[in-house]
């Protein structure tokens, strides 16, 4: 359907390529115009019933086109419908039987896959945490390595508001 699509398309540029040859230059006009006997009114004729026949072909062939897109995405979303009803059943009946459906189809259990263990948990424990010089995931020598009892010392807090000091009216 692509092919005889693009067949059209390309039949089409060149029918209104001819055109606007014969519109703008006045001597192929004229040459066109003595291939045919009944002379400018023949060649006129000539390409009414060439756009006619093509404009036909372009619009059957579209509306083809475009039936068989629809079928296909109503065909995809009829699948996308079902893969959504096997997943709402797998999630409403976790115990793992089987369910009907209204239809009179049976509806499977999910399947348990077990879960690997991850790849941390390998990895020996440390001893306690040292309080003067606190573990970081990387070393990064932009951070400071401040003790834990003290977490904001490097952001100064500012001091308390006196409450004989108002803003005079």
């Amino acid at each position: 359907m692509l092919a005889i699509k693009r067949l059209v398309t390309i039949l089409v540029m060149v029918f209104v390529l001819l055109g606007l040859l014969l519109v703008l230059v006045p001597s192929v006009r004229a040459s066109f115009e003595g291939m045919f006997s009944s002379g400018p009114i023949g060649l006129y004729y000539a390409l009414f019933i060439t756009g006619l026949v093509l404009l036909g072909l372009q619009l059957v062939t579209e509306n083809l086109d475009s039936v068989l897109l629809r079928r296909e995405v109503a065909t995809h979303t009829g699948k996308i419908n079902e893969l959504k009803a096997k997943l709402y059943d797998q999630q409403a009946n976790p115990r793992g039987e089987a369910t009907t459906r209204p239809g009179g189809t049976t509806a499977l259990p999910p399947v348990v896959v077990p879960e690997p263990a991850p790849a941390y948990a390998a990895q020996p424990t440390r001893a306690a945490h040292d309080v003067e010089h606190p573990t970081f995931p990387q070393s990064d020598p932009g951070l400071l390595n401040v003790p834990l009892n003290q977490p904001n010392a490097i952001i100064s807090t500012p001091p308390a508001p006196d409450p004989n000091n108002r803003p005079a009216l």
